[in-house]
């Protein structure tokens, strides 16, 4: 049944995509454990932000991309707001990408790559956060279309804002 000829030839029309990860890493990490610095301890209820940023680019070889996950992930502790920790993870991926049509391109990369990446990321933090004297972190799953179609939705209203210049 799957062999069976599509009508309008449809199907032979939208070559399958693919998309191969090729590499991944760490390409920058720090983590602060601010209360332990401080030396003091105790139990305290954290107030954990997380900020994520993405970012993409062309290399050199034919359809490859590499997409930088960037995470900043802030814990105060919530009664008095003092900072518990601070880690900050860059993570890389490179991947080739074929038949995916160039204006779908932006998208894949800014939701489907970071799709891929994010499961490690989700347990770097988590071991990070441990071996660093905190109980594991374990980050919530991210809706990359969300965050992409936000993004889009802030540039837009930033371009609308701008002065237009004078020819």
């Amino acid at each position: 049944m799957a062999d069976e000829p599509i009508a309008n030839g449809a199907a032979a029309a939208a070559p399958q995509i693919k998309m191969n990860v090729l590499a991944q890493f760490i390409r920058d990490m720090s983590f602060e454990n601010i209360l332990a610095q401080k030396g003091t301890g105790g139990e305290m209820v954290p107030d954990v932000q997380v900020q994520v940023n993405l970012d993409a680019r062309k290399r050199s070889a034919k359809n490859q991309y590499e997409v930088v996950m960037k995470l900043k992930v802030d814990a105060k502790a919530k009664e008095s707001r003092n900072q518990l920790f601070l880690m900050e993870l860059d993570y890389a991926g490179v991947f080739n990408i074929e038949n995916v049509p160039e204006d779908q391109i932006h998208p894949f990369l800014l939701i489907e790559c970071p799709r891929m990446l994010f499961p490690f990321v989700r347990r770097i933090v988590s071991d990070v956060t441990r071996d660093g004297g905190f109980p594991a972190l374990n980050l919530e799953t991210i809706d990359f279309v969300s965050l992409y179609r936000n993004e889009i939705a802030r540039r837009q209203a930033e371009q609308a804002q701008a002065p237009v210049g004078n020819a």
